[in-house]
């Protein structure tokens, strides 16, 4: 399976540029909100006269959602003959909760029959799903997946089931989760947040800290290598093994997942080791910013520097941005530590 294009949303700014020069750039101060920090993503970069006019209704998540999938799409530069030939996953944690919690407010304010029948449709978790085909044009498989451990890797494996069982040439398949009062509040009780506003991947902590983010990346995958190849994903597994013959490994922590001390025998071996939350913030999906990090080092045969290098074990941290011959990279996410998910990719 070969990526062949990235379209991505967070809190610098959109597309896949923006994001390259972030990790170049390292870590800079969230946004700070009554003494909170977070990463959101600005209303201006949600604003794109072309796409609003077939969006106009649409919410912040579901905007996030079609603005980096068609990116995606056109990053690609793959043309549809057939527009069933390409098929569309979204996943998601939390999905449009913001949406969702308005909505439950107005029916308990004006009752049943004075609730907005817009905010309705947009609290739905398929309605972003909906807006991206509509888009594109796609009258190919569509489908929204809810997951709070794995949404990223699960969307994956979705994706190379469609393309082995030749459903679609081309899946697009991303992430996108918000931040809301909400989900700021439920963090504030039952998380620990970074009080000068650096996530720390490389402590291994038991009780890591964390800094909220909010955005969306999408990838389009294809069973053949296209003009616009990235990376190609040898291998997806939840019972698998890190490839001691790759380059470097990148690991998910963020805080988001709590206990982060399994991540010290994944990096007991010797690679390099990076992580990159630090540039986009504490999400549930935080697998898909990283793997688009991964993607960015094997096309430009970069290495990226680590954001933060505090480094409580002294592992094999990646020091510094600069040129080299990458051929292999491991992904790994640890959630609950007792269950490993690892995505071999390829040069």
């Amino acid at each position: 399976m070969f990526i062949s294009g990235i379209g991505i949303i967070f809190t610098r700014g959109r597309g896949i540029d923006r994001f390259e020069n972030a990790l170049k750039q390292g870590w800079t101060d969230p946004f700070w909100t009554d003494s909170f920090p977070a990463y959101r993503v600005a209303k201006e970069v949600l604003s794109d006269a072309a796409l609003s006019k077939k969006i106009r209704r649409a919410d912040k998540f579901s905007k996030m959602a079609v603005y980096s999938a068609f990116d995606a799409f056109k990053d690609s530069g793959i043309t549809l003959n057939n527009n069933e030939t390409l098929g569309i996953i979204l996943s998601t944690a939390f999905g449009p909760h913001t949406t969702t919690f308005s909505f439950i407010d107005d029916i308990l304010d004006y009752g049943d029959a004075g609730v907005s029948p817009t905010k309705f449709s947009n609290s739905v978790h398929n309605a972003a799903a909906s807006y991206i085909s509509t888009v594109l044009g796609s009258c190919g498989p569509t489908v929204t997946l809810t997951d709070f451990s794995y949404p990223f890797q699960n969307a994956l494996l979705l994706a190379e089931s469609w393309l082995k069982e030749k459903r679609c040439k081309h899946v697009l398949f991303g992430c996108v989760d918000e931040l809301s009062t909400v989900m700021e509040y439920a963090c504030k009780i039952k998380m620990k947040t970074a009080e000068d506003g650096k996530i720390r991947p490389f402590m291994f902590s038991d009780c890591p800290v964390s800094v909220l983010g909010e955005g969306g990346v999408f990838f389009v995958l294809s069973d053949e290598k296209c003009n616009n190849n990235y990376a190609e994903v040898t291998e997806i597994s939840f019972i698998g093994e890190i490839k001691n013959n790759y380059d470097i490994t990148i690991i998910d922590a963020d805080g988001m997942a709590g206990d982060e001390s399994g991540y010290e025998n994944i990096t007991a071996n010797g690679l390099p080791v990076a992580g990159y939350s630090p540039v986009f913030g504490s999400m549930k999906i935080g697998s898909a910013f990283n793997f688009a990090a991964a993607c960015l080092m094997l096309k430009n045969q970069h290495i990226y520097k680590s954001p933060v290098l505090d480094n409580r074990i002294q592992v094999n941290l990646c020091p510094s941005t600069k040129e080299a011959n990458i051929t292999g990279i491991n992904c790994v996410r640890i959630c609950r530590s007792d269950k490993i998910s690892i995505i071999n990719l390829q040069k």
